[in-house]
């Protein structure tokens, strides 16, 4: 069971993770309940109250990896990742190197495509040995959330084919991408989900529970990439979508830091009178709600 207490502190490991594959390093924070007096950190220019290397709180708690978006970084959510530490969560926070704010080398590439989906699972394989955390973790109580071609991670992790699309392609016919399912995931949240590399049938094998929110106003993925996971499952009951007026492509990122706010950093804007801030309320408790009784449920 999570437990919903707010007194918890939010602990945070900060960890390697080495990816022969890739033949790269993964970064990778595990933000956790803990015994311990929260301080403010700064992730590069992402701040966050956390208790850095406490003592975990006593408990098994389910695993939730956060997968972010192009050109991005894991703690543009850290806002969502401390509401669920605090709803009783171990979070784990990779870094998508390739495809990060910091390095963003492999964007457009299959090789891309291919890493994302095997950094969670090196994620999920870290958080479970680790030494500190991982007796603390209920290893079959695992979700992915995904923001854009996060959520394309989270699809493919879950079970889902992919193939190249032209940006990967360079003009050569589509072909499947190489991808393992992980069958420890238990759960999907999708957050303006990027499907263009989906087709018929690439969703088949995808038999968990999904929660979908999507903007009204997103322009880089609209509606119908979706609809495309909707219309694609073998059994549509298990997804639960809503769409939510006025918000963005970015309106589920936590609010940027102020020096990072301005008008040609698309990611920290919001449309006239709406505001990420006062939606995110009820984001993460229709998250949390949904991991509960998907990963929760005896």
């Amino acid at each position: 069971m999570t437990n919903t207490d707010t007194n918890l502190s939010c602990g945070c490991r900060l960890l390697s993770v080495d990816d022969a594959v890739q033949g790269a390093v993964i970064p990778l924070a595990l933000l956790y309940p803990a015994i311990g007096t929260e301080s403010e950190e700064r992730f590069g220019p992402y701040p966050l109250e956390v208790a850095k290397d406490a003592p975990p709180a006593a408990g098994s708690w389910p695993l939730v990896v956060i997968s972010h978006g192009n050109s991005g970084t894991p703690w543009a959510y850290r806002q969502m990742a401390k509401h669920l530490v605090q709803a009783g969560y171990v979070v784990a926070l990779p870094a998508h190197t390739g495809n990060t704010r910091l390095d963003n080398t492999l964007a457009g590439t299959a090789a891309n495509l291919e890493n994302r989906p095997r950094h969670i699972s090196l994620s999920i394989d870290a958080a479970l040995g680790d030494a500190v955390l991982g007796a603390h973790i209920a290893d079959a109580r695992v979700a992915v959330i995904g923001h854009s071609i996060g959520a394309y991670t989270a699809l493919a992790v879950a079970g889902a084919q992919p193939w190249t699309g032209p940006h990967e392609s360079k003009g050569a016919p589509p072909s499947p991408v190489k991808v393992r399912a992980d069958s420890r995931v238990r759960a999907l949240v999708l957050l303006n989900p990027a499907t263009p590399w989906y087709v018929a049938g690439s969703f088949s094998e995808v038999r968990v529970p999904i929660l979908i929110r999507t903007g009204e106003q997103d322009k880089l993925t609209p509606l119908e990439h979706a609809y495309r996971v909707i219309d694609g499952v073998p059994d549509a009951s298990l997804v639960e979508h809503k769409d939510i007026p006025g918000a963005n492509h970015f309106a589920f990122m936590s609010k940027f830091p102020p020096e990072m706010t301005r008008p040609n950093f698309q990611p920290s804007q919001d449309l006239p009178g709406f505001d990420r801030e006062a939606i995110q309320p009820e984001l993460f408790a229709d998250i949390t709600a949904f991991l509960t009784r998907t990963l929760c449920a005896v």
